[in-house]
């Protein structure tokens, strides 16, 4: 007997389909679990853009959660809970009108069916009639809302008074860069190239790209592009890594013959470029044994090596030799505040309580690695946190409680001096972040 013919599915029922699975990766964020948890691999779309569509309405969402669930709220006064999947497909759907330009037939007949999908048929016809109401009042709606800080600029409180009290002067250009996706910033490998001759291979290649000013390897790509199509990057001559961060390898001043401790090194971004400036002995230490296979992958594609270690930079007597550490970088665990522009997750899945906690752990990673530092030594804490408490709060303590610690003045063009050290805003090249240099005396 001739086996049946399975009848595709319609072209409708993918586009349902990502939609449907963008709702619920919003719904498990807001449920506490991380977006790069929530999201299912793109493998699982047959289609490359269906997956690159779910991850847009996943992040989009996150990004102006409060400001459409305040939309949501004016169109219907039907109860629903803010965790449901049937909630996060009606800000999937708002999300859509209001800020990718769908055609309203499209987006609202794509938002209804995925709603099957979700196991919600019943609420089709609900659905259906606020977006189309949304549709016909946008203006005025919009008019209407709350204009506070939380809702325009879709922040939960406690993160709004923060940024408004660290940046008096700037926080409402704080909290809008938050809610621009990132660019694609690559480390050009100066063992392999310069970054001169990567921009001339780019532009033989007619990709648009350009220097980032202040950071000697970072280039910045006009349009993001899946890893595997970087040009340079499998065969590791360049890897993919924020401006402020690559600040870092700069600052700590490393030279050759050296050793060096990278304390919290997971995923390696940072090792590796510490690897590729000088000829140094290289430690990388982080607690997440998972996590060190990331290292080691990095590594292996710049054809790198260091001595990785899984351990506790705040307990070095569990796992340090007792050899003194010329230079040591700190890139402390904390809140990832400089970084929501990336991971919009960052702002629900935070709560205000956290600070002290994180505050308390840097702490006790600076008194750990202080008793690795030679004499003469110098120590960067970094952090890619834009809140006071997580950078010179941390740092003035310190030092007032550690005899031996001084800070040593970061003279650059980038960013703002602080107190103790010098921070960066997020903004079009670079994530919130913040960096302190200390110097050991002997």
């Amino acid at each position: 007997m001739p086996a049946l013919a399975m009848k595709p599915a319609s072209p409708s029922r993918y586009h349902a389909n990502v939609r449907a699975t963008a709702a619920r990766a919003v719904s498990r964020v807001l449920r506490g679990a991380s977006l790069d948890d929530a999201l299912p691999p793109a493998e699982r779309f047959r289609v490359p853009a269906d997956a690159a569509m779910m991850r847009l309405l996943a992040y989009g969402v996150l990004r102006d959660f409060s400001l459409l669930q305040a939309i949501a709220a004016a169109l219907s006064d039907r109860p629903m809970v803010v965790d449901d999947d049937l909630h996060s497909l009606l800000l999937v759907g708002l999300y859509q009108l209001r800020e990718l330009g769908t055609p309203p037939h499209a987006a609202i007949n794509e938002t209804v069916d995925a709603a099957e999908l979700l196991k919600r048929p019943k609420s089709q016809g609900f659905l259906n009639a606020v977006l189309r109401r949304y549709v016909r009042e946008q203006e005025a709606l919009e008019a209407g809302l709350s204009d506070a800080a939380t809702v325009r600029y879709s922040h939960p409180a406690w993160l709004v008074e923060r940024v408004r009290a660290d940046w008096p002067t700037q926080w409402e250009a704080v909290l809008a860069a938050n809610n621009v996706q990132g660019p694609l910033t690559l480390r050009v490998n100066r063992r392999r190239l310069s970054r001169d001759a990567y921009l001339q291979r780019l532009t033989e290649m007619q990709i648009d790209a350009t220097p980032v000013p202040h950071v000697a390897d970072a280039v910045t790509l006009a349009a993001p592009r899946p890893v595997e199509k970087i040009p340079g990057f499998n065969g590791g001559q360049v890897s993919v890594q924020d401006a402020s961060a690559q600040l870092a390898a700069e600052l700590l001043g490393a030279t050759a013959g050296q050793r060096v401790l990278d304390a919290c090194a997971a995923p390696g971004g940072k090792t590796a470029h510490l690897l590729e400036g000088h000829d140094v002995t290289l430690t990388a230490v982080d607690r997440d044994a998972q996590r060190l296979i990331r290292i080691d992958e990095n590594l292996r594609r710049l054809k790198l090596s260091a001595t990785i270690i899984a351990g506790d930079a705040g307990e070095p007597a569990r796992w340090w030799d007792g050899q003194a550490f010329d230079r040591i970088l700190l890139d402390a665990p904390c809140s990832g505040t400089g970084v929501i522009r990336r991971h919009p997750d960052i702002k629900w899945l935070r709560r205000d309580t956290d600070i002290d906690a994180l505050q308390a752990q840097q702490r006790r990673l600076l008194d750990g690695c202080w008793t690795m530092l030679r004499p003469g030594g110098r120590l960067l804490y970094a952090t890619c946190s834009i809140l006071r408490a997580e950078g010179d709060d941390v740092i003035e303590r310190f030092v007032a409680e550690t005899a031996d610690a001084s800070p040593i003045a970061i003279d650059a063009e980038w960013g703002e001096a602080t107190a103790h050290g010098r921070r960066l805003a997020p903004g079009n090249l670079h994530d919130g972040f913040y960096y302190a240099l200390l110097e050991k005396a002997g």
